[in-house]
């Protein structure tokens, strides 16, 4: 016969379960949705709170967003649903350096297309993943306003012109090699 202290499972009250996602939310999101709370609509203001978690984290995880679930009172299932709907979103974080590859017009047909598969190549992921040490993650993007330097990269805001499949180990191990 099993004890009945070993069979017990302890049941979550609400004071618990805010009480949790209060100490998971920064403060300044717990009081942004406290004040919603209090007016007509408060679901109205779950992509500015979605937006305020993902400033202050960098994405949105699903702790963070079970919190806002609760402290909302939105279904978990509406908060992911927005979450994922909106590209501005990112579930995962980003990477040390962020890389961005401009697939625009003159870019593309100077050869973006075999940049961005050398890249994904050497760095072993996609679109929107970030690498295993967290160093790297890669996006595309229509226009960086650099037409006459296509194709262009970008990584945290430096600009690599003419860039060509061939130059991208070197322009990664750079950025590998940095220590700040």
């Amino acid at each position: 016969m099993c004890k009945d202290n070993a069979q017990t499972t302890q049941l979550d009250t609400w004071k618990e379960v805010e009480a949790f996602a209060k100490r998971t939310l920064p403060p300044h999101v717990v009081e942004f949705i406290e004040e919603a709370q209090r007016e007509p609509h408060p679901e109205s203001k779950l992509i500015k709170v979605l937006q305020l978690v993902q400033e202050h984290y960098g994405y949105l995880g699903k702790t963070q967003m079970d919190a806002v679930a609760q402290l909302m009172q939105i279904p978990t299932a509406k908060v992911s649903g927005v979450a994922t709907f909106y590209h501005y979103f990112r579930l995962v974080p980003r990477g040390k350096y962020m890389i961005r590859i401009c697939l625009g017009t003159a870019c593309y047909v100077k050869g973006a297309e075999r940049v961005v598969e050398k890249l994904k190549e050497e760095l072993g992921i996609h679109f929107g993943e970030t690498t295993k040490d967290g160093l790297f993650s890669l996006e595309g993007t229509r226009c960086l306003g650099c037409c006459g330097l296509a194709p262009v990269v970008e990584i945290n805001g430096e600009v690599f012109g003419q860039v060509t499949p061939d130059k991208i180990p070197a322009i990664l191990e750079h950025y590998s090699e940095k220590t700040d």
